[in-house]
């Protein structure tokens, strides 16, 4: 074997250059850049776009929710009940995410007492949303029968519902809510922020279903409403509601009013109103029944202002108590206006002007005071005023300025035509008579002590007028249908006719008595009208005195208000 030989070397064959280590720098390479890419994505999320994140995070997660506050409860006087709130539950949904099964559709149609039509016709209306009511205000134990079905998309929402355990009886005074709870009529409106309290709010996590994953804590806790203790007796209450219900019904009336105040206090013990509705179904309401007629509506008085005209005419001094008027013929022109008594009655004392209900005997007195002294009587007593009790859209009535009046103005003012009154500020009124001339503001809120009074009358009037209201309630006058067994009370009775359009009708009345007792020691006053009644009786001493001497016997025993032993009841 030969080998080849140049200038004493052997020439060898050259080594191949190592191409896998290029390739793992290139790898390596890779790695580092992936490595760097990573690092710098981790820190824009974790550092640079993380406030931004947590806050999309925390949207779609994270909630706050309103903690419902209690609304306040209404009670009477004695602390029975008028209106509480109960929790009930409101089923909600998302209809994204309802089922699109047929079967389970049909069960929770079922469960909410719903075709299957009108429940695919209602998600049809919602189709684009993702909130819409199932049922307001359900019973806990019917909404977790639906609960139990566990369809997806349907949620609870924890409410209140307003209950009103009177029922129809004090329904007006008290008002209602509306689904929300918010005060819409009566004292619930007036007293909406003290009754409302003050919502409350928590921290939730939820998942994309709504469902609740955590309560992370309270933010602000929820402040419950005030409780608001009426002046209103429930028992006399229902008993008042009772009798003019009776009574409306007897006489074919239209609707009638009572309210009953405490004498010594101006507080109301009851304030019935008729027509009326069950606020816990309003189902066919009638819109007449929501009217708080003893405090919204006014009417004209007629002969229930005559002892307050009286009391104008005894100060005066022109006329004394044994002052004797003569009436014939029964009739007279003022300004060509015909003022007329039922029949000819001839000469009457005082007393017997207010027994009598005489309209000339009063005129003839009145015309004999000055321009304004009837006007600045019933001023000093409310009339034409406020009655203050906070009630939304309360009267002040009409009690014209005496600019100008005429001779038969005046005169029509004596015997209860000319002004417009409420059946509250009539009430508060008489309390002047039977709290020794002072004028007691009225009040639907129980009072911690008895407010000072207004001096309207002046003490000896206002006895002498006392004595006059009883008389007026004798055995032979249109108001003996109001006595009392075993109480001495007094009062006066009123016939007005109704005024519209064309003037005085002549076949539509209004029957009201205002009243007094016991005369001995007064303790309660009480106002009754009856609307436009049509069974034949229409005067006041046939239909509104006989409510009065129901509900104020009733309401003086209820008082434990100790008899008057000297009464002769024969």
């Amino acid at each position: 074997m030969r080998s080849e030989r140049r200038g004493g070397m052997s020439r060898q064959s050259p080594i191949a250059p190592p191409l896998g280590r290029g390739r793992f720098f290139f790898i390596l390479i890779l790695i580092g850049l992936a490595s760097l890419t990573l690092i710098g994505r981790i820190t824009l999320l974790q550092v640079i776009d993380r406030p931004f994140l947590q806050s999309q995070g925390d949207a779609r997660t994270l909630r706050h929710e309103a903690i419902p506050a209690h609304r306040g409860m209404i009670t009477d006087r004695n602390g029975e009940p008028l209106a509480i709130s109960t929790p009930v539950v409101t089923l909600w949904a998302n209809p994204q995410e309802l089922p699109a099964d047929g079967i389970q559709r049909f069960m929770l149609a079922q469960a909410l007492g719903m075709t299957l039509d009108d429940f695919e016709s209602r998600l049809e209306r919602y189709s684009g949303r993702e909130f819409m009511y199932l049922r307001r205000q359900m019973t806990p134990e019917a909404a977790q029968r639906i609960l139990d079905l566990r369809t997806p998309g349907v949620y609870p929402q924890r409410e209140y519902k307003r209950y009103y355990p009177a029922g129809e009886v004090a329904a007006q005074l008290l008002g209602v809510t509306n689904v929300d709870d918010v005060g819409q009529e009566g004292l619930e409106l007036s007293y909406q922020p003290y009754l409302a309290g003050r919502p409350g709010q928590r921290r939730v996590i939820k998942d994309r279903r709504g469902r609740l994953v955590r309560e992370l804590g309270v933010i602000r806790d929820a402040q419950p409403g005030g409780d608001l203790v009426l002046s209103i007796d429930q028992r006399i209450q229902y008993m008042a509601y009772r009798e003019l219900r009776a009574a409306v019904a007897e006489n074919e009336a239209d609707g009638g009013v009572l309210v009953m105040m405490d004498a010594r206090t101006g507080e109301v013990l009851a304030m019935a109103n008729l027509p009326s509705y069950n606020p816990n179904n309003r189902a066919g309401l009638d819109p007449r029944g929501l009217r708080n007629q003893a405090l919204v509506d006014v009417f004209e008085p007629g002969s229930v202002m005559k002892p307050l005209a009286m009391a104008a005419i005894l100060e005066s001094g022109i006329v004394d108590r044994d002052a004797v008027v003569d009436t014939a013929p029964g009739w007279m022109r003022i300004d060509q206006f015909t003022i007329r008594d039922i029949r000819n009655y001839g000469e009457l004392d005082l007393p017997g002007i207010l027994e009598k209900s005489s309209n000339i005997g009063m005129s003839r007195l009145a015309l004999q005071l000055s321009d304004t002294a009837i006007w600045e009587k019933y001023n000093q007593l409310g009339f034409g005023q406020s009655p203050g009790t906070g009630f939304p859209g309360e009267s002040t009535g009409s009690l014209p300025a005496p600019v100008r009046w005429s001779r038969s103005e005046r005169a029509a003012l004596s015997y209860g035509y000319g002004l417009s009154v409420s059946a509250i500020q009539l009430a508060s009124a008489y309390t002047a008579l039977a709290n020794n001339g002072e004028r007691l503001p009225s009040s639907l809120l129980r009072l911690p002590e008895p407010p000072p009074g207004i001096p309207a009358i002046s003490p000896s009037v206002a006895d002498d007028l006392l004595d006059i209201l009883e008389t007026s309630v004798g055995s032979t006058s249109g108001g003996r249908r109001a006595r009392v067994e075993g109480y001495r009370v007094g009062g006066k009775t009123g016939t007005v006719r109704k005024s519209g359009q064309g003037g005085y009708a002549t076949d539509a009345y209004r029957s009201v008595f205002a009243g007094i007792a016991p005369i001995s020691d007064p303790r309660i006053v009480t106002v009754v009208m009856i609307d436009h009644p049509k069974a034949g009786q229409f005067y006041g001493g046939a239909v509104a005195a006989p409510v009065f001497s129901s509900v104020t016997g009733n309401a003086l025993r209820l008082l434990d208000v100790p008899p008057d032993h000297e009464v002769d009841d024969e």
